[in-house]
């Protein structure tokens, strides 16, 4: 695999390395050993999925204080815009963005290290996304930032009109409202 990190400190992209033949691929999607000694020891304890249709947007979700979570990301089926964004106070980056597209085809992976709001956008007629954390889910203390915020500017692939979002994720704070408790490790 190709480990790639991003121009934002914590922000790995991760493409593997893919065998095919004419019965189709194989592909090594996670390796601890590798992992871990080429962006730094995690510890994942769950692995999470979901389908979505075009247009949705999830996000963008974090949870605060030591509930915080990593994430390992990818596509199974279809294609989304995937986004971090480093709600980390003092990094030199701190209200900015990184996306990148995630697809069944590029089968690319993102890591996002704790200190990240995350979401996606699907841009196929449907997708299945998959991901594994390093923490439990706590509703308590699970956060989510505006992806409408002008604060941060996100630039969406498609018409923000297009975009379906959940009532939570409509009501989503701006990140200048974060205080620094709310700032995950």
């Amino acid at each position: 695999m190709k480990y790639t990190e991003t121009e934002m400190q914590g922000l790995w992209i991760i493409e593997p390395k893919i065998f095919t033949d004419a019965r189709g691929y194989f592909m090594e999607t996670y390796k601890k050993e590798t992992f871990d000694r080429q962006i730094a020891p995690t510890h994942f304890i769950q692995d999470n999925e979901s389908r979505s249709s075009f247009g949705v947007f999830r996000g963008l979700h974090y949870q605060e204080g030591d509930t915080a979570q990593a994430k390992l990301v990818r596509v199974i089926e279809g294609k989304v815009w995937d986004i971090a964004v480093d709600i980390r106070r003092g990094s030199a980056t701190f209200g900015k963005y990184y996306a990148v597209e995630l697809s069944a085809e590029n089968k690319r992976q993102f890591f996002i290290s704790r200190g990240f709001a995350h979401g996606f956008l699907v841009l196929s007629e449907t997708a299945v996304f998959s991901y594994k954390v390093d923490n439990n889910y706590s509703p308590s203390t699970e956060r989510t930032l505006n992806c409408f915020d002008p604060n941060i500017a996100i630039q969406f692939p498609i018409d923000k009109s297009l975009l379906e979002l959940s009532e939570k994720d409509k009501l989503g704070t701006s990140i200048i409202n974060l205080t620094h408790s709310e700032t995950p490790c």
